[in-house]
C-alpha cells in the first residue's frame, strides 16, 4: 500500500468537480477516555487539558464515565468526563447515551462548540455480556456552517469478534442511511477495534460490499494522515503496555463522500494524547483529530 499524502490545500474559491470549493475548517476529534478504569482520578485532569489544547469543534468520546444524575440528554444534572471536558472548553452542549457499569454510567458522548439540537441512541448487536453496552449515538448539530450528523460509536473489542463488528457496522450504516436527511456529510467517529484492512472497516471504505447504497466514508487518517502507522493503541503507551498486545490503528474519524464545495473533504489528520500531562498520558488509547473542510 502506498504511504498516506496529505490533501493539497487547494485555495477556497478554486473551481473543482465539486464546484468552488468552501472555505471553513471543521475540527473533530474521537478520543477513547478509559472509563474509570487504571488511575482515573490522575488521568482525568491530563486528558481534559490535551482537549483543551486541541481545542476541536466537536469531541466524539467513548468509554465516558456519567455519574447518576446525568441522565438527560445533554448530559446537565450530573458530573461526566464529558462534562468536565465541555466545562474546560467552554462549551455547553453535550449529548450522552448512559448506561451503567458498576452503578456509574458508561457510553458515548458528542461534546460540540454549538447547539446539539437532538440526537438518538442506537444500541448495537452484541452477545449476552458486558458487550452488550456497545452503541452508537447520533447528535444532530446546529453550526454556523449549517446542520451536522455527528455519530460516535464503540465496538466489540475482542480479536475474535470481527464477525459481531460486522453486524454492528450493517447496523450503524442503517442507522445512518435512516437518519434524517442532511446537507453536510455524515461524520462518523469512534473505537472500532479493528484494522483498516479488517471486514467491518473495508464496508465502511467501499473496499468491500457497502451496507446501504451510496454510503462510503473516506477514512480521515488514510487521506490526510501523516504517512506513518497511525497507532491508537500503542506500546508506547504505558497503559496499553501491560495488555500484551501489538500495535495498531483502531481508532477512527470516517468522513462520508464530500458534498458541492468539497464540503466534508479531510484536509488533516494526527494521532493526539500521545504526550503525558504533568507526567501521565489520558487514556490507553490515543485519540485521532481531523480537519474537514466545511
Amino acid at each position: 500500500m502506498l504511504p498516506a499524502v496529505p490533501a493539497p490545500h487547494l485555495d477556497p474559491g478554486t473551481t473543482t468537480s465539486y464546484g468552488p470549493l468552501a472555505g471553513g475548517r471543521l475540527r473533530v476529534l474521537t478520543w477513547n477516555l478509559w472509563w474509570q478504569f487504571g488511575p482515573w482520578e490522575e488521568r482525568l485532569p491530563a486528558i481534559v487539558e490535551t482537549v483543551r489544547r486541541l481545542d476541536p469543534d466537536i469531541a466524539c468520546l467513548q468509554e465516558v464515565w456519567i455519574e447518576p444524575g446525568a441522565d438527560g440528554p445533554d448530559g446537565h444534572g450530573g458530573d461526566s468526563s464529558a462534562r468536565r471536558i465541555g466545562d474546560a472548553l467552554g462549551f455547553e452542549h453535550r449529548g450522552t447515551h448512559r448506561l451503567v457499569l458498576d452503578e456509574v454510567g458508561f457510553g458515548n458522548a458528542v461534546v460540540s462548540r454549538w447547539p446539539i439540537t437532538g440526537g438518538e441512541s442506537l444500541p448495537l448487536p452484541g452477545l449476552d455480556d458486558a458487550e452488550e453496552l456497545r452503541t452508537c449515538f447520533r447528535a444532530d448539530i446546529d453550526s454556523p456552517h449549517g446542520p451536522l450528523q455527528v455519530f460516535s460509536t464503540h465496538l466489540n473489542w475482542r480479536f475474535d469478534q470481527s464477525a459481531i463488528r460486522q453486524e454492528q457496522v450493517r447496523a450503524i450504516c442503517a442507522f445512518i442511511a435512516g437518519s434524517p436527511p442532511r446537507s453536510y456529510p455524515p461524520v462518523l467517529a469512534g473505537d472500532f477495534n479493528a484494522l483498516p484492512d479488517s471486514d467491518e472497516v473495508r464496508m465502511l471504505t467501499g473496499r468491500a460490499a457497502v451496507p446501504e447504497p451510496k454510503l462510503v466514508f473516506h477514512d480521515a487518517w488514510e487521506a490526510a494522515g501523516d504517512g506513518g502507522p497511525g497507532h491508537t493503541w500503542s506500546n508506547s503507551n504505558p497503559f496499553a503496555l501491560l495488555d500484551l498486545e501489538p500495535n495498531r490503528r483502531i481508532d477512527y474519524v470516517f468522513a462520508g463522500w464530500p458534498k458541492g464545495g468539497g464540503r466534508g473533504q479531510v484536509l488533516d489528520c494526527e494521532v493526539v494524547g500521545t504526550e503525558p500531562v504533568d507526567g501521565i498520558v489520558g487514556s490507553d488509547h490515543y485519540g485521532v483529530i481531523a480537519t474537514l473542510r466545511i
